[in-house]
């Protein structure tokens, strides 16, 4: 497995596709949320049983696949955004000076192995076409049933716009500096060292997209041909470089290496109009090559109605995973906003009960709305067998919860940051207040909670106040939209929670 892999990364697979009729193997790379590679890795042994290597550039993992599986890739809850790998440099020698760094960058481009990574970006086009195609149809078949009502503020068929990704241009994310990660020793040792400095510099990974050309003076209608004609493909490369020791910057790296791949297959550069991503990666002194296989992060997927924080449903997976949900555990998001985490929840453990619930209605009503989407979904793919979806959305106080004493498996959410949600100040006392809460619906002994916040010394300040009820078990050092956040897995101890409220 391992070996085979990293060693087919680094020949960039040519030799098997050689042999007649091998079969196209491809190397696929996958960026996802920090701190949660190891889920990725696992979610990916299981599904298409490849094993992965983890990269010490954070956030992406690397696995062997057959082309043919491609379908099943593009299935993995816990990947942000895919690619092929087209070779990979485990020490490359960037030198000193930087003209001739650059230099060598260019002379690159004439000895990668494009072609089968290249293939497997064909492959993958066609099955996204064959996906819009299915969708148009789902859209024109509801249009034609009239609009459906959706009681908020989107109407009609528009719901299917945030979902149909093929038509639309890509829409590059922003890329996140990532922090470290440690997983605690139960007692709670922890040791974080190095990880500020290590911030510094990620903040050089910066997402550049750049002309590769001067070619802007060509006149219009340039590019598009006629029937018969082979199409130009338009290109952009888009380089992200964490180190210090870099003499260039990713703009002058993604400039030279780009007119480099202009000039290898006589493509024109489009910043925004583009058919082909190609990928250069650079941290220290590991280089990939590689081209997208997403336009759009796939983290978008379920949610039609976004609210102000919305988290990302990898993140959410990665989440609901730590807590290693069992057939007919009831698992509730006492904070739930517009739903992502479970909704992510009754689309992967369909034998578990969620229940959604947040205090203010205007979450809550975004919510249902992202739950009938999701039944629409259903129902669209095979009405005869449309199943409804183990799943309920609450409007409730989120510290006196209409929730039976130890009645609740699990309890997994996105606490307010006291960002753009509350305020720190307000968190102080609604931590420990939810803490408790959460604890009275527990079940003493097995019950779990899993929660997200990035207010940490106020998390653990609350958290000291229940050291009676919840132990901390694991933290993830996770990257919210640029926040340095954590996610924290706690055990329910035996202990019987004390019910202080006069109305139970």
């Amino acid at each position: 497995g391992m070996a085979e892999a990293e060693a087919a990364g680094d020949a960039g697979l040519a030799p098997a596709a050689a042999q007649e009729g091998a079969e196209l193997a491809a190397v696929i790379g996958a960026t996802v949320p920090t701190g949660f590679e190891q889920t990725a890795a696992e979610e990916v042994r299981e599904k298409l049983g490849s094993a992965s290597r983890i990269s010490k550039d954070r956030g992406k993992i690397y696995f062997e696949v057959p082309a043919r599986s491609l379908p099943q890739v593009h299935r993995l809850r816990s990947v942000d955004n895919l690619f092929v790998v087209v070779q990979e440099f485990k020490d490359y020698q960037f030198k000193e000076n930087k003209e001739d760094a650059l230099k060598d960058l260019e002379d690159l481009v004439k000895k990668l192995p494009w072609t089968d990574p290249l293939k497997v970006w064909e492959l993958n086009n066609s099955l996204k076409k064959k996906k819009t195609k299915r969708k148009k149809h789902n859209l024109q078949s509801s249009a034609s049933r009239g609009k459906l009502s959706d009681g908020g503020e989107e109407g009609g068929a528009d719901q299917n716009n945030t979902n149909d990704q093929e038509d639309c241009a890509p829409n590059p994310e922003a890329v996140e500096p990532t922090g470290g990660q440690d997983t605690e020793n139960p007692q709670g040792v922890t040791s974080r060292n190095g990880v500020e400095e290590e911030e510094d510099n990620e903040q050089s990974d910066v997402k550049v997209e750049v002309q590769a050309s001067s070619e802007s003076g060509t006149k219009a209608g340039d590019g598009q041909t006629g029937e018969g004609e082979a199409k130009v493909l338009r290109f952009r490369v888009t380089c992200n470089r964490a180190g210090d020791k870099h003499s260039f910057t990713s703009n002058e790296a993604a400039r030279d290496f780009g007119g480099a791949v202009q000039e290898h297959f006589q493509w024109k550069a489009d910043m925004t109009n583009f058919d082909v991503e190609v990928l250069l990666n650079i941290h220290n002194n590991e280089v990939v090559v590689g081209i997208a296989l997403t336009e759009e992060s796939l983290h978008r997927r379920n949610i039609t109605h976004f609210g102000p924080t919305t988290l990302r449903s990898t993140l959410a997976y990665g989440m609901l995973r730590l807590c290693d949900p069992q057939p007919t555990d009831i698992i509730v998001d006492p904070m739930c906003g517009t739903g992502a985490i479970p909704i992510e929840g009754a689309a992967e453990w369909p034998y578990c009960y969620h229940i959604a619930g947040d205090n203010n209605p205007q979450a809550v009503k975004r919510a249902a709305n992202n739950i009938s989407s999701l039944l629409r979904k259903n129902e669209s793919k095979d009405s005869s067998t449309a199943l409804g979806v183990p799943l309920d959305v609450v409007q409730w106080d989120i510290c006196n919860l209409p929730l039976r004493t130890g009645s609740v498996d699990i309890v997994v959410t996105d606490m307010p940051f006291g960002k753009r949600i509350g305020s720190k100040k307000k968190n102080w006392d609604l931590y420990p207040a939810c803490l408790m809460e959460m604890g009275r619906i527990c079940t003493p002994g097995t019950g779990r909670a899993v929660l997200l916040t990035q207010d940490k010394k106020c998390f653990a300040k609350a958290l000291s106040r229940v050291g009676h009820i919840w132990r901390r078990a694991q933290t993830v050092w996770v990257n919210v939209g640029g926040l340095h956040a954590a996610v924290y897995l706690l055990r329910r101890t035996s202990e019987r929670a004390e019910e202080t409220r006069s109305f139970w």
